[in-house]
């Protein structure tokens, strides 16, 4: 079996390739990176030792590129990481966002047309359903909420989505969709809230947190995420979308709270700075579909999820000074 990973050198994807290589001894992963600045070939650096890894760099809204990787390999499956994800930037500069994330999607799925690849899978976001009330605990996103898209970046993303499930029905291309609530763990780029908050902590600087912190998060951690999209991409149905929530549902403030409490450092680090435009204000998902058909369920909670994430920054600190350096 050879998988193809895109966006590989990123967080998730990262992650995934050391589960699969780890888990199936008689699995070929390749990844193919574009390497920009959330791409780390220090994160891969475990799997650059493995005979079975091997690592291109390219743009997947690169067709010549694309195509040429797939006549070459000729992966069985392809789970599609590669995206512009954070938010921040889509508002300063959404075209990057639609190139990579709408047309790298398109062309990946025309490539595994052409080669007759048995499985194409779209890692999507929670955030393509907009956000919840914070007054109202018990809605959840199913599979069946519309897309409500808030920023450019979640609106990328749901065009792919869409673009993924068109390709379903007009060609009969095998693809499923998953869409995470927020991830954590080892491997991730400092810009986003949790390793963010951390690397700041750890240095005494100041802990920027939008508004009032009140807005609220699932957290899934990464291992746990890995795990679901092994399952899907082995017992998943065609043409389905998958949810794939934590049940670990914090405010931002409570999440910077908790970082600083198990690093032993003072609540004065947090500096509440002006609100993002557009920002959702509560994302929570029921992952009671891929439970009832694919046995899935988190296995982490929270609160030792963010031990072991604050461990592996502490045990790490050349890979994020690093990234920092750069």
């Amino acid at each position: 079996m050879k998988i193809l990973v895109t966006g590989g050198a990123g967080f998730i994807g990262g992650n995934f390739i050391y589960h699969m290589l780890d888990k199936y001894p008689d699995y070929q992963m390749i990844c193919l990176d574009a390497l920009t600045y959330a791409g780390n070939m220090e994160t891969l650096a475990g799997a650059l030792k493995n005979p079975r890894f091997t690592f291109v760099k390219g743009d997947i809204a690169d067709r010549e590129a694309v195509f040429a990787l797939f006549a070459k390999y000729k992966p069985d499956k392809v789970v599609n990481f590669a995206a512009e994800s954070h938010v921040d930037r889509s508002i300063t500069d959404p075209g990057v966002f639609l190139r990579t994330n709408v047309q790298g999607t398109g062309a990946l799925m025309d490539a595994c047309r052409e080669y007759d690849t048995s499985w194409f899978h779209q890692v999507s976001t929670d955030e393509v359903y907009g956000d919840l009330p914070l007054d109202r605990p018990d809605l959840f996103f199913t599979e069946e909420t519309p897309i409500h898209a808030s920023s450019p970046y979640s609106a990328s993303k749901a065009g792919a989505d869409l673009l993924v499930l068109a390709y379903y029905r007009t060609f009969g291309l095998p693809v499923t969709v998953s869409r995470c609530s927020n991830n954590y763990g080892p491997y991730h780029f400092p810009e986003k809230l949790i390793p963010l908050m951390l690397t700041n902590a750890l240095q005494d600087k100041p802990l920027p947190v939008y508004g009032k912190g009140e807005n609220v998060r699932d957290w899934l951690y990464v291992a746990d995420h890995c795990q679901a999209i092994d399952l899907i991409i082995h017992k998943g149905r065609f043409g389905e979308v998958y949810n794939i929530g934590g049940h670990n549902e914090r405010t931002n403030l409570e999440v910077v709270e908790t970082v600083l409490r198990e690093l032993g450092k003072p609540e004065s680090l947090i500096q509440f700075v002006t609100d993002r435009p557009g920002h959702d204000l509560r994302y929570a998902i029921d992952p009671a579909k891929i439970n009832k058909e694919l046995g899935w369920l988190p296995a982490t909670s929270f609160d030792e999820g963010i031990k072991r994430t604050i461990r592996w920054y502490l045990d790490n600190k050349a890979w994020w000074q690093n990234v920092l350096a750069r």
